[in-house]
């Protein structure tokens, strides 16, 4: 496993009018925060809050290009991006304590914060399709260029991690700053992952590694894996 130190770019916030990123997600033009009691659009040109939606939104947010997704409780909620009219709900997969949510290759993809799982879920019916197991508790999940990205959360530790979509062996981690979470995990489809601060109530934006080329900051010593 190749692990390096988070290269962060740029840091919005502390945002007005939101306590805490519960999540997030983007849709090519704004960056949409899950707020607790609803989702704002952040401008990441501007730092501006513009539109809101008022709905539940304490956990993982989705866009499938037409659609929102938002996790609240035990249910995710298809939301139409043009209205915010409620469309349909599924539940979440069993278990409980889901915290991330991504669109790719048409299914959600569900992070499971307790159980340390990411979950492919069929978007219609709620159906778990796939179980990832991970060996770190699961907040943020993003897919890029093909590679499936989540983020980690233990103690005062936070890492974005690439890992293989079907075993969720690790292959590469970056670490970020100590006291600095990632809540939310979202790819802008290029070189920028957006990562939810929590009660920090900020977004910051990281430097996704490009292939061929050493991360910017400089590397660490591989962990093994831990219980």
């Amino acid at each position: 496993m190749k692990r390096s130190n988070a290269e962060i770019i740029r840091e919005y916030g502390p945002l007005p009018g939101i306590d805490a990123v519960h999540g997030l997600t983007y849709d090519g033009r704004k960056v949409w925060i899950a707020a607790g009691d609803k989702l704002c659009a952040l401008d990441p040109t501007s730092g501006e809050i513009g539109r809101r939606i008022d709905l539940p939104a304490d956990a993982g947010t989705a866009f499938d290009g037409t659609h929102l997704f938002q996790i609240d409780g035990d249910v995710i909620r298809k939301i139409d991006a043009a209205t915010g009219q409620v469309l349909a709900m599924i539940a979440v997969p069993p278990g409980g304590g889901c915290s991330g949510l991504a669109w790719a290759e048409g299914s959600l993809w569900v992070g499971c914060y307790p159980a340390r799982k990411i979950y492919r879920v069929d978007p219609e019916t709620g159906e778990v399709l796939r179980t990832i197991e991970s060996n770190r508790f699961v907040t943020g999940v993003t897919w890029v260029d093909g590679e499936l990205w989540h983020g980690t959360w233990e103690g005062e530790d936070s890492e974005i991690r690439h890992v293989d979509p079907q075993s969720g062996e690790v292959i590469e981690a970056l670490a970020m700053p100590e006291g600095t979470m990632v809540s939310g995990l979202e790819s802008d489809g290029a070189d920028r992952f957006f990562c939810g601060g929590g009660k920090s109530a900020k977004v910051r934006v990281v430097r996704r590694p490009k292939r061929g080329e050493a991360p910017g900051g400089p590397a660490i010593a591989a962990e093994g894996p831990s219980e």
